[in-house]
């Protein structure tokens, strides 16, 4: 079985985040794995994450372009990775 599997995240860390742990957790090939903004325009996601945040040190950041979630499709060929990427994908971005 050849499919693809595709998600979309609010940030661009959730994004990395899943990625991360299908290649160092489960194996996977980074050649396998795409990311792009899952619209039009440049975008590090819709929901303000990591440096962007704001803290007790300083101000949120705006200057992110934060104007489209983030897509991330794994390609697979058989049906255990395929329930392996959707459990990842489920527990960083439940749909």
């Amino acid at each position: 079985m050849n499919t693809t599997i595709e998600r979309t995240f609010d940030s661009r860390r959730d994004a990395e985040l899943a990625i991360e742990r299908l290649v160092q957790e489960y194996g996977f090939e980074r050649t396998d794995m795409f990311v792009s903004s899952s619209g039009d325009q440049n975008s590090a996601g819709d929901t303000p994450s990591g440096g962007d945040t704001a803290t007790h040190l300083e101000p949120a950041r705006n200057d992110a372009p934060l104007s489209e979630r983030i897509s991330v499709s794994v390609d697979v060929n058989d049906d255990a990775r395929a329930v392996i990427v959707a459990r990842v994908f489920d527990e960083i971005a439940p749909i």
